[in-house]
């Protein structure tokens, strides 16, 4: 692991994205030998109390539009990434990205390669983006197409472009548009990684197993308590990071999925998507 070549910028880059000190992040990145995500992994596993928001210096730049149906049954969201703030903040580019949202919900197509090849003013959208780079000189993608469709769609676009989120509903109803944006609004702000616990992937749970673990042995915990104080870390992940069981941001004393019971007992979020720049 010695022989790992290591520049300044990687430990500077894992710094920027984790808030740990200079030589935790070179040690990481040693014995992670270079690779980044497993760098950040052996840093948890160490105990360390990660700043995951710093990372949001490395955001890429861009325009993110989610739009709605009339009858709001089916959603889309689309994310035109480039290189400047300056660029991105440009009418005609921002102009360009809700055409292309526009042109997404009518058509509502399959993927984001179907979506590159419709027409775009006598042009494919793939070739109208060549096109505007030679203009620009900058570099300009569709990084990201999203869809939903529901009983009832629910969209939030965060300030600025920066973010979009679309909610599927179960129900739907006038008097659900408030509470289906109220947490469209929870899920930009707290980013959960899933809907409830049995949506979060396998992998994923294993490896918070393994982190509490090896957490609770560093910790000089007892061996026979170690898998309970790995399964109590889970659950407190799962409150955290599952949509229906965060704390609702605008009442800390109910859950979103309590949030929602309150205006229905059936009333329930199935899917949501959140698109943001970075």
């Amino acid at each position: 692991m010695s022989d790992v070549k290591l520049s300044a910028a990687d430990v500077k880059r894992l710094r920027d994205a984790t808030g740990a000190g200079m030589m935790d992040c070179k040690k990481a990145l040693v014995e992670a030998a270079g690779d980044f995500d497993k760098a950040i992994e052996v840093l948890r596993k160490k105990g360390q109390k990660l700043s995951v928001k710093r990372a949001d210096r490395e955001a890429k730049e861009g325009v993110v539009i989610a739009q709605v149906s009339d009858d709001m049954k089916k959603g889309i969201i689309v994310k035109l990434s480039c290189e400047t703030d300056f660029v991105a903040k440009n009418e005609d580019f921002v102009n360009m990205t809700k055409k292309v949202a526009q042109m997404a919900l009518d058509a509502f197509p399959g993927s984001k390669d179907e979506l590159l090849d419709m027409d775009f003013g006598g042009l494919s959208l793939r070739d109208k983006i060549t096109e505007y780079i030679g203009v620009i000189g900058e570099k300009v993608e569709l990084t990201d197409y999203e869809t939903l469709e529901a009983p009832q769609v629910v969209k939030y676009i965060h300030m600025g472009n920066k973010a979009g989120v679309l909610v599927a509903m179960n129900k739907a109803d006038d008097g659900y548009v408030d509470a289906g944006r109220d947490v469209a609004m929870q899920v930009a702000a707290m980013k959960p990684i899933a809907l409830s616990k049995d949506s979060v992937p396998q992998e994923v749970i294993d490896k918070e197993l393994e982190i509490g673990k090896e957490i609770a042995l560093k910790e000089g915990k007892p061996e026979a308590m170690v898998e309970k104080i790995a399964m109590g870390k889970l659950n407190r992940f799962f409150k955290d990071n599952t949509l229906l069981a965060q704390l609702f941001v605008k009442d800390s004393k109910k859950t979103v999925e309590q949030y929602l019971q309150s205006f229905d007992p059936e009333l329930t979020i199935t899917d949501f998507k959140h698109v943001k720049l970075g």
